[in-house]
Protein backbone atom coordinates (compact mmCIF):
# COMPACT_ATOMS: atom_id res chain seq x y z
CA UNK A 1 0.00 0.00 0.00
CA UNK A 2 1.12 3.67 -0.76
CA UNK A 3 1.62 5.46 2.29
CA UNK A 4 2.73 9.19 0.25
CA UNK A 5 -1.05 10.79 1.04
CA UNK A 6 -2.70 9.02 3.47
CA UNK A 7 -3.32 10.69 6.90
CA UNK A 8 -4.59 9.91 10.01
CA UNK A 9 -7.85 10.78 9.32
CA UNK A 10 -8.11 7.72 7.52
CA UNK A 11 -7.90 5.28 10.95
CA UNK A 12 -11.49 7.25 11.83
CA UNK A 13 -11.99 9.25 15.11
CA UNK A 14 -12.72 8.81 19.16
CA UNK A 15 -13.81 10.83 21.54
CA UNK A 16 -11.12 11.42 24.77
CA UNK A 17 -14.09 12.98 26.78
CA UNK A 18 -14.53 15.81 24.50
CA UNK A 19 -11.53 15.94 22.41
CA UNK A 20 -12.25 14.39 18.83
CA UNK A 21 -8.66 12.49 17.94
CA UNK A 22 -7.80 10.49 14.95
CA UNK A 23 -7.56 6.77 15.73
CA UNK A 24 -3.42 6.53 14.40
CA UNK A 25 -1.76 9.22 17.09
CA UNK A 26 1.86 9.00 18.33
CA UNK A 27 3.88 8.08 21.01
CA UNK A 28 6.99 10.44 21.93
CA UNK A 29 9.27 7.73 23.29
CA UNK A 30 11.58 7.25 20.79
CA UNK A 31 12.15 11.10 20.25
CA UNK A 32 14.64 11.49 22.55
CA UNK A 33 17.15 9.13 21.93
CA UNK A 34 18.22 6.40 19.13
CA UNK A 35 17.93 2.90 20.08
CA UNK A 36 17.02 1.86 23.05
CA UNK A 37 14.59 4.31 25.17
CA UNK A 38 14.40 4.92 28.90
CA UNK A 39 17.63 3.93 30.28
CA UNK A 40 20.36 6.18 31.26
CA UNK A 41 23.03 5.66 28.92
CA UNK A 42 20.49 6.31 25.67
CA UNK A 43 22.20 8.45 22.70
CA UNK A 44 20.84 11.24 22.00
CA UNK A 45 18.34 11.57 18.74
CA UNK A 46 19.53 14.58 16.14
CA UNK A 47 17.82 17.49 17.61
CA UNK A 48 16.52 18.43 13.75
CA UNK A 49 15.30 15.22 13.23
CA UNK A 50 13.10 14.87 15.94
CA UNK A 51 11.78 18.61 15.63
CA UNK A 52 11.29 17.76 11.98
CA UNK A 53 9.01 14.05 12.67
CA UNK A 54 7.14 15.99 15.06
CA UNK A 55 6.11 18.87 12.87
CA UNK A 56 5.67 15.84 9.77
CA UNK A 57 3.12 13.70 12.08
CA UNK A 58 1.12 16.69 12.69
CA UNK A 59 1.44 17.45 8.59
CA UNK A 60 0.04 13.80 8.42
CA UNK A 61 -3.20 14.63 10.57
CA UNK A 62 -2.14 13.31 13.89
CA UNK A 63 -3.62 15.13 16.58
CA UNK A 64 -3.02 12.79 19.64
CA UNK A 65 0.69 12.67 20.94
CA UNK A 66 1.04 10.52 23.58
CA UNK A 67 4.50 11.99 26.27
CA UNK A 68 5.96 11.75 29.40
CA UNK A 69 8.17 14.25 31.80
CA UNK A 70 10.31 10.87 31.92
CA UNK A 71 11.13 10.60 28.08
CA UNK A 72 14.41 12.12 28.02
CA UNK A 73 18.03 11.47 27.11
CA UNK A 74 21.07 13.35 27.96
CA UNK A 75 20.57 15.71 25.65
CA UNK A 76 17.02 15.63 24.95
CA UNK A 77 13.08 15.63 26.12
CA UNK A 78 10.42 14.86 24.44
CA UNK A 79 8.05 17.10 26.66
CA UNK A 80 10.49 19.96 25.35
CA UNK A 81 11.13 18.83 21.74
CA UNK A 82 6.89 18.73 21.13
CA UNK A 83 6.68 22.86 22.59
CA UNK A 84 9.83 23.26 19.96
CA UNK A 85 8.31 21.86 17.29
CA UNK A 86 4.42 22.58 17.94
CA UNK A 87 4.17 25.49 20.22
CA UNK A 88 1.68 27.12 19.21
CA UNK A 89 0.04 24.09 19.64
CA UNK A 90 -2.94 23.33 16.88
CA UNK A 91 -6.94 24.18 17.98
CA UNK A 92 -6.86 20.52 17.36
CA UNK A 93 -3.89 18.72 18.93
CA UNK A 94 -4.67 16.69 22.03
CA UNK A 95 -1.48 16.19 23.91
CA UNK A 96 -1.76 13.20 26.71
CA UNK A 97 0.75 12.53 29.25
CA UNK A 98 1.74 10.16 32.67
CA UNK A 99 2.49 10.64 35.49
CA UNK A 100 3.79 8.52 38.59
CA UNK A 101 6.77 7.15 37.47
CA UNK A 102 10.16 9.49 37.97
CA UNK A 103 13.63 9.14 36.38
CA UNK A 104 16.36 10.92 38.37
CA UNK A 105 18.83 13.67 36.11
CA UNK A 106 21.14 10.44 35.34
CA UNK A 107 17.99 8.50 33.92
CA UNK A 108 17.70 6.61 36.26
CA UNK A 109 14.09 4.80 38.11
CA UNK A 110 13.09 6.34 41.20
CA UNK A 111 9.76 4.93 43.50
CA UNK A 112 6.57 5.66 42.32
CA UNK A 113 5.26 9.19 43.40
CA UNK A 114 3.50 9.30 46.16
CA UNK A 115 0.05 11.06 46.06
CA UNK A 116 1.77 14.60 47.81
CA UNK A 117 3.89 14.76 44.42
CA UNK A 118 1.74 14.53 41.70
CA UNK A 119 0.96 18.11 41.63
CA UNK A 120 4.85 18.62 40.96
CA UNK A 121 4.92 16.11 38.16
CA UNK A 122 1.78 18.03 37.01
CA UNK A 123 3.54 21.18 36.79
CA UNK A 124 6.45 20.00 35.51
CA UNK A 125 4.58 18.75 32.36
CA UNK A 126 3.07 22.02 32.18
CA UNK A 127 6.41 23.75 32.32
CA UNK A 128 8.24 21.72 29.92
CA UNK A 129 5.23 21.62 27.26
CA UNK A 130 4.65 25.23 27.75
CA UNK A 131 0.90 24.76 28.81
CA UNK A 132 -1.43 26.21 30.84
CA UNK A 133 -3.12 23.20 31.47
CA UNK A 134 -2.95 19.27 30.66
CA UNK A 135 -5.55 17.83 28.34
CA UNK A 136 -5.00 14.62 29.61
CA UNK A 137 -3.15 12.91 32.63
CA UNK A 138 -2.42 8.94 32.54
CA UNK A 139 -2.05 7.86 36.13
CA UNK A 140 1.23 5.33 35.28
CA UNK A 141 1.15 2.47 38.14
CA UNK A 142 2.74 -0.78 39.06
CA UNK A 143 1.13 -3.76 41.15
CA UNK A 144 -2.49 -4.74 42.25
CA UNK A 145 -2.48 -2.15 44.94
CA UNK A 146 -5.34 0.53 45.61
CA UNK A 147 -5.12 3.99 43.36
CA UNK A 148 -7.73 5.51 45.09
CA UNK A 149 -5.36 8.39 46.54
CA UNK A 150 -3.00 8.81 43.95
CA UNK A 151 -6.09 8.99 41.51
CA UNK A 152 -7.88 10.82 44.09
CA UNK A 153 -4.68 13.84 43.98
CA UNK A 154 -4.92 13.78 40.43
CA UNK A 155 -8.84 14.53 40.35
CA UNK A 156 -8.22 17.31 42.76
CA UNK A 157 -6.09 18.95 40.10
CA UNK A 158 -8.61 18.37 37.36
CA UNK A 159 -11.37 20.47 39.57
CA UNK A 160 -8.34 23.21 39.97
CA UNK A 161 -8.02 23.44 36.51
CA UNK A 162 -4.56 21.99 35.77
CA UNK A 163 -6.11 18.91 34.16
CA UNK A 164 -8.80 18.64 31.74
CA UNK A 165 -9.10 14.65 31.38
CA UNK A 166 -7.94 11.70 33.28
CA UNK A 167 -6.48 8.07 32.63
CA UNK A 168 -4.53 5.61 34.14
CA UNK A 169 -2.16 3.52 32.37
CA UNK A 170 -0.16 0.07 33.30
CA UNK A 171 -3.27 -1.26 35.75
CA UNK A 172 -5.92 -3.82 36.24
CA UNK A 173 -9.57 -4.07 34.88
CA UNK A 174 -10.28 -3.56 39.05
CA UNK A 175 -8.46 -0.19 38.91
CA UNK A 176 -10.62 1.10 36.37
CA UNK A 177 -13.99 0.66 38.49
CA UNK A 178 -11.74 1.86 41.60
CA UNK A 179 -10.94 5.09 39.41
CA UNK A 180 -14.32 5.19 37.52
CA UNK A 181 -15.79 5.86 41.42
CA UNK A 182 -13.39 9.12 42.09
CA UNK A 183 -13.45 10.33 38.82
CA UNK A 184 -14.37 10.39 34.97
CA UNK A 185 -11.86 7.97 32.93
CA UNK A 186 -11.41 8.78 29.22
CA UNK A 187 -8.80 5.94 28.37
CA UNK A 188 -6.63 2.65 29.70
CA UNK A 189 -3.47 2.85 28.60
CA UNK A 190 -1.45 -0.81 28.96
CA UNK A 191 0.86 -3.13 27.22
CA UNK A 192 -0.81 -4.58 24.86
CA UNK A 193 -1.21 -5.93 20.61
CA UNK A 194 -0.94 -8.81 18.17
CA UNK A 195 0.46 -11.61 20.02
CA UNK A 196 0.70 -9.27 23.33
CA UNK A 197 -1.08 -10.34 26.57
CA UNK A 198 -4.12 -12.06 24.44
CA UNK A 199 -5.63 -11.90 28.58
CA UNK A 200 -6.22 -8.48 28.20
CA UNK A 201 -8.48 -9.44 25.22
CA UNK A 202 -11.97 -9.13 27.95
CA UNK A 203 -10.44 -5.84 29.61
CA UNK A 204 -10.46 -4.11 26.04
CA UNK A 205 -13.65 -5.70 25.47
CA UNK A 206 -14.70 -3.67 28.74
CA UNK A 207 -13.01 -0.57 27.71
CA UNK A 208 -15.28 -0.39 24.99
CA UNK A 209 -18.26 -1.39 26.74
CA UNK A 210 -17.98 1.95 28.96
CA UNK A 211 -16.83 4.49 26.51
CA UNK A 212 -13.44 4.22 27.87
CA UNK A 213 -10.49 4.36 25.31
CA UNK A 214 -8.05 1.55 24.82
CA UNK A 215 -4.61 2.77 24.32
CA UNK A 216 -1.90 0.00 23.49
CA UNK A 217 1.41 0.68 23.66
CA UNK A 218 4.31 -1.71 22.33
CA UNK A 219 2.18 -2.76 20.02
CA UNK A 220 4.63 -2.89 17.47
CA UNK A 221 7.55 -3.66 19.73
CA UNK A 222 5.72 -6.15 21.12
CA UNK A 223 7.88 -8.08 23.84
CA UNK A 224 11.03 -6.08 22.46
CA UNK A 225 9.63 -3.23 24.44
CA UNK A 226 11.47 -0.36 24.73
CA UNK A 227 13.89 -2.19 22.32
CA UNK A 228 12.08 -1.64 19.43
CA UNK A 229 10.37 -4.56 17.11
CA UNK A 230 13.25 -7.41 16.73
CA UNK A 231 12.78 -8.00 13.01
CA UNK A 232 11.43 -11.66 13.06
CA UNK A 233 7.92 -11.97 11.99
CA UNK A 234 5.40 -15.05 12.31
CA UNK A 235 4.34 -16.26 8.48
CA UNK A 236 0.77 -15.49 9.43
CA UNK A 237 2.08 -11.86 9.81
CA UNK A 238 3.88 -12.17 6.27
CA UNK A 239 1.00 -13.31 4.58
CA UNK A 240 -1.03 -10.73 5.45
CA UNK A 241 1.55 -8.19 4.76
CA UNK A 242 2.41 -9.32 1.22
CA UNK A 243 -1.25 -9.40 0.36
CA UNK A 244 -1.75 -6.00 0.93
CA UNK A 245 1.53 -4.59 -0.40
CA UNK A 246 2.15 -3.37 3.33
CA UNK A 247 4.81 -3.95 6.12
CA UNK A 248 4.67 -5.80 9.07
CA UNK A 249 4.54 -2.98 11.47
CA UNK A 250 1.68 -1.55 9.27
CA UNK A 251 -0.43 -5.20 9.72
CA UNK A 252 0.16 -4.91 13.27
CA UNK A 253 -1.34 -1.55 13.51
CA UNK A 254 -4.12 -2.71 11.93
CA UNK A 255 -4.82 -5.41 13.55
CA UNK A 256 -4.98 -3.48 17.07
CA UNK A 257 -7.58 -0.36 15.20
CA UNK A 258 -9.83 -3.51 14.56
CA UNK A 259 -10.05 -4.75 18.60
CA UNK A 260 -12.70 -1.95 18.26
CA UNK A 261 -13.63 1.64 17.36
CA UNK A 262 -12.42 2.54 20.76
CA UNK A 263 -8.62 1.48 20.69
CA UNK A 264 -6.62 3.97 19.84
CA UNK A 265 -3.04 3.47 18.01
CA UNK A 266 0.08 5.31 19.36
CA UNK A 267 3.37 4.12 17.44
CA UNK A 268 5.91 5.97 17.62
CA UNK A 269 9.38 6.61 15.89
CA UNK A 270 12.26 8.97 15.15
CA UNK A 271 12.16 7.97 11.44
CA UNK A 272 10.09 10.56 9.04
CA UNK A 273 9.62 7.07 6.68
CA UNK A 274 8.30 5.10 9.41
CA UNK A 275 6.02 8.08 10.88
CA UNK A 276 4.55 7.77 7.10
CA UNK A 277 4.04 4.48 7.35
CA UNK A 278 2.34 4.01 10.80
CA UNK A 279 -0.44 7.03 10.05
CA UNK A 280 -0.89 5.22 6.46
CA UNK A 281 -1.59 2.01 8.47
CA UNK A 282 -4.85 3.64 9.81
CA UNK A 283 -6.36 2.92 6.24
CA UNK A 284 -5.28 -0.77 6.00
CA UNK A 285 -8.58 -2.88 5.76
CA UNK A 286 -8.39 -6.31 7.11
CA UNK A 287 -10.37 -9.15 5.82
CA UNK A 288 -12.87 -11.35 8.14
CA UNK A 289 -10.30 -14.24 7.24
CA UNK A 290 -7.31 -12.37 7.60
CA UNK A 291 -8.37 -11.29 10.93
CA UNK A 292 -9.12 -14.74 11.71
CA UNK A 293 -5.78 -15.93 11.06
CA UNK A 294 -4.32 -12.90 13.21
CA UNK A 295 -6.57 -14.03 16.44
CA UNK A 296 -5.79 -17.63 16.08
CA UNK A 297 -2.00 -16.50 16.05
CA UNK A 298 -3.08 -14.06 19.03
CA UNK A 299 -4.24 -16.19 21.15
CA UNK A 300 -1.37 -18.83 20.77
CA UNK A 301 0.74 -16.00 22.24
CA UNK A 302 -0.09 -16.31 26.13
Amino acid sequence: MTSETITAAASGTWKLGDLTVNRIGFGAMRLPQTGKALVPEAVPRDRDQAISVLRRAVELGVNHIDTAAFYFSALRSANELINRALAPYPDDLVITTKVGETRDPSGAWLPHARPEQLRGLVEENLRQLGRDHLDVVNLRIAGTDSIAERFGALAELREAGLIRHLGISNVHPHHLAEAQAIAPVVCVQNMYGLGVRPEQDAFVRTCGEQGVAFVPFYAIAAEGRQAGASGSEPPEILAVARAHGAGPAQVRIAWTLHRGPHVLAIPGTGDPGHLASNVAAGALRLSADEIALLDSLHRRNP
